[in-house]
């Protein structure tokens, strides 16, 4: 039971004119891979410059907006200089894609034209190529991953790390990561280990992408699109991870306090009766939180207190609630990847 084909590539946007690329690997349902290290060293490349994206004259309506996305952290990138930010339009001055927020939110974390990995304050300014893309690939899907070292603890550092897909063109897309604090720094190949344990089997490698990273320990998930199963990638004590289920596009919540419900609770998409359904994955049992789908619900982005979850549906994001109380509520219609600052 695949996701349909459609949302498999890059989803193309058009706004004010201008075709813009919004990354955005498409749901399925298979087996999982695993999770992916934070790493990577400061240090100046020279690559050479990729090709800037049009950027749109005019910014789309306050209307778009709508009341549903102030005062609760939710934002929306779709690869244009706007971003819809508590009700409103930011001009960030660049393109922005894949718009996700460090652990506190004082810091954005996104793709630029140039197809730059960049940070900036929450406005747009303030902006440090974190890596700066060599050419010939695809980067996507930048998360923050952060840890914060406990002093009753030795042997655990400090994590604050990005995480991110890279796909060669033409190629498969690998994990990578970098300290969030680098400037012009040197990406690096994130190395994943599986659960130790008899007759535990290799995890895949390549084909991994939509990373996602949140909680107390900076425990991460990403989705395989060759297995088509979603990973969770533990960094706690030592880097080890497995699949966890079929499905894609996975997101925990940002910054859950340590031993709240949200830890561990992950969302995904998976294809069901030919819509993509997002479920809820809490232990060892998934959850469809939208049963009666009429139609398709993708990239989703939980709240840090895991309670909420935006998705994107071809008229625009909504919100659900994760207890399934609630069928979900349009707030904006505004098209783009949804994400919450914490």
């Amino acid at each position: 039971m695949l996701a349909r084909r459609g949302h498999q590539a890059a989803a193309a946007i058009a706004l004010a004119g201008a075709s813009l690329l919004l990354c955005a690997c498409g749901p399925k349902t298979a087996t999982a891979s695993a999770p992916a290290t934070p790493g990577g060293q400061g240090g100046s490349t020279t690559p050479s410059a990729l090709p800037r994206s049009a950027s749109p004259s005019a910014a789309p309506s306050q209307a778009a907006a709508l009341n549903g996305t102030a005062g609760n952290g939710l934002t929306i990138s779709n690869g244009t200089r706007y971003v819809v930010e508590n009700g409103t339009v930011v001009d960030f001055g660049t393109a922005v894609r894949d718009l996700a927020w460090s652990y506190d939110g004082r810091k954005a974390v996104f793709v630029d034209g140039d197809g730059d990995l960049v940070t900036s304050n929450p406005d747009g300014s303030g902006r440090v190529v974190v890596a700066r893309n060599p050419g010939g690939q695809t980067w996507s899907h930048p998360t923050w991953q952060y840890r914060a070292k406990d002093p009753r603890d030795g042997y655990n550092a400090d994590m604050n790390a990005i995480l991110f897909a890279v796909r060669p063109n033409g190629g498969t897309s690998r994990l990578y990561g970098i300290d969030a604090r680098a400037v012009n720094g040197v990406p690096r190949l994130l190395g994943l280990d599986a659960e130790s344990g008899p007759n535990v089997k290799p995890l895949p490698q390549t084909g991994n992408s939509w990373p996602s990273a949140g909680g107390s320990h900076g425990t991460s998930v990403y989705a395989n699109t060759g297995d088509g199963d979603v990973y969770i990638r533990d960094d706690y004590l030592r880097q080890q991870g497995g699949a966890m289920t079929a499905g894609s596009q996975p997101a925990v919540p940002a910054a859950p306090a340590q031993g709240s419900p949200a830890e561990g609770e992950v969302v995904f998409v998976r294809s069901v009766g030919g819509h993509d359904h997002l479920f809820l994955e809490r232990g060892t049992s998934a959850t469809d939180l939208t049963p009666n789908a009429a139609t398709d619900y993708t990239e989703p982005a939980v709240s840090p207190d895991g309670r909420t979850v935006a998705a994107r549906t071809p008229d625009g994001i909504v919100t659900l609630t994760l207890d399934g109380s609630h069928t979900p509520v349009k707030v904006s219609d505004h098209l783009g990847l949804p994400a919450y600052r914490p």
